[in-house]
């Protein structure tokens, strides 16, 4: 019986399968929406090798700025490990704030130079992905990192994952001249090294991929995850030379869900998803006014001395607030405690920014949802006991984190894998979460990232 009315055997799909017929039914492949063909950004044999090297050189420069940061916070804490908070807290009011001005010094110096002499040069990762073909610059992407990390370790108040991210990046953007690759392949490789150093200096590969899915590139396409998981992979396989395999929040205790966790994270996720707007908006407000040329010099030393002198009181405003993250997580602290941080980490960072510093705001908006967390568990413990205060700090991280990059699903598996738990915690991480970004997206819209973006001149 004659099959010419049936469709063709061959399968249009690119890069094309090695069975060329159909399955029985006749129906394609690509039906499935992220089984799409690979676009304008071919998987090629060369573009993969480009993938793996990429995961490579970010790995190694990941361990290296890790290594940077290490040995400024020594010098400035003695901090050999553990915590970097109590190490600050050892020191006296005059390490902390002669820390902290030095710091301001270092870095209005380098980026007055770094701006003048290669302002005309990209080192922005997002604004290169989301309003160009990916190029960044290499000198100045590894100058501004370096000088980020320096500064972190003395004591200012930003995230340490911008530099490996912007590193990343680089590195794809060079592989990609290197490899002569396509426009488009060169976008994906830059986003794929991106997503891989904010995965292998807080040891989150599949946060790193989904974050590189997510918020960079905006896509779950197989041809889009693939590439970026096998990046995160190798750069986080690769920092494990000199990086800890451990989790970045050890010992946090498996917590369970609850009646009274479900429903608190409803609240809570309106009221975060709430702040995350207000944050948001200031975070965008003080980088588009930060300081620039010459004023960088003096407003630069005096926000850091400003951030110096709340560190008499609260010395956990120093750097980026991961061990504030970290007692939240296992419910240490007060009331007091946790409402001062609350308002004062937000206020150091953003201070810090405003100066003219260059960081990333990650890790203090995981601590400020983390306080958020805490500090209202604390009141509704009180009114409805028996859950446990650390998961009311993971709640609050999460959706903070998810609603301030209107990235959920990455708020989630990076808070999972930071902490190596909270899958029991599933329902309210997700409650809290999805009404927070949902919310936030309703009301404003504007993420951390996009918020950052310089002006465009026209």
């Amino acid at each position: 019986m004659s099959r010419k009315n049936d469709q063709p055997s061959e399968r249009q799909r690119v890069p094309a399968p090695l069975i060329k017929r159909r399955i029985a039914s006749g129906r394609g492949a690509m039906e499935q929406p992220n089984v799409t063909h690979d676009g304008d950004a071919a998987l090629t044999p060369m573009f993969w090798l480009a993938v793996a090297l990429t995961g490579v050189a970010t790995g190694l420069l990941g361990d290296v700025l890790m290594a940077i940061l290490k040995v400024a916070e020594t010098a400035a804490f003695h901090y050999h490990g553990g915590s970097y908070s109590a190490a600050v807290a050892a020191t006296s009011n005059l390490r902390r704030f002669t820390s902290l001005l030095v710091a301001g010094l270092i870095g209005a110096g380098a980026w007055f130079l770094i701006r003048k002499h290669l302002g005309h040069q990209r080192s922005e990762i997002d604004d290169a992905l989301w309003s160009g073909d990916g190029e960044l610059d290499f000198r100045r992407s590894a100058l501004t990192s370096v000088v980020s990390e320096v500064i972190i370790g003395l004591g200012a108040s930003v995230g340490r994952e911008a530099a490996p991210k912007l590193m990343g990046g680089a590195s794809g953007s060079v592989l990609a001249h290197w490899f002569r690759l396509t426009a488009a392949q060169k976008r994906l490789l830059v986003a794929c090294g991106g997503g891989a150093g904010l995965a292998c200096v807080y040891n989150v590969p599949l946060g790193g991929a989904i974050f590189t899915a997510e918020v960079l590139l905006g896509s779950f396409a197989l041809p889009v995850v693939l590439p970026a998981a096998l990046c995160s992979l190798i750069a986080t396989a690769t920092a494990y030379l000199t990086l800890s395999n451990q989790a970045t929040y050890v010992d946090i205790p498996s917590y369970r869900d609850s009646p009274s966790l479900l429903a608190w994270s409803v609240l809570a996720g309106v009221l975060i998803g709430l702040l995350s707007v207000f944050y948001v908006r200031l975070i965008g407000w003080v980088s588009h006014f930060r300081a620039k040329g010459f004023a960088i010099f003096w407003l630069m030393p005096l926000a850091f001395a400003v951030v110096g002198v709340i560190g008499f009181w609260y010395p956990q405003v120093f750097g980026n607030g991961k061990d504030i993250a970290h007692e939240c997580f296992l419910g240490v602290g007060g009331l007091g405690l946790f409402a001062a941080l609350w308002m004062l980490k937000p206020l150091a960072t953003a201070i810090t920014l405003g100066s003219g510093a260059a960081g990333g705001v990650f890790t203090p908006f995981l601590a400020t949802g983390a306080l958020f967390g805490a500090m209202t568990g604390v009141l509704w413990i009180h009114w409805w006991p028996g859950s446990p205060l650390g998961a009311f700090a993971l709640i609050g991280a999460a959706a903070m984190i998810g609603a301030s990059m209107q990235a959920p699903l990455a708020g989630l598996v990076i808070v999972m894998e930071l902490t190596r738990t909270g899958y029991a915690l599933a329902l309210p991480l997700m409650m809290a979460t999805v009404i927070a970004t949902a919310l936030s997206r309703r009301v404003d819209g504007y993420s951390v990232y996009s918020a950052r973006l310089p002006r465009r001149n026209i």
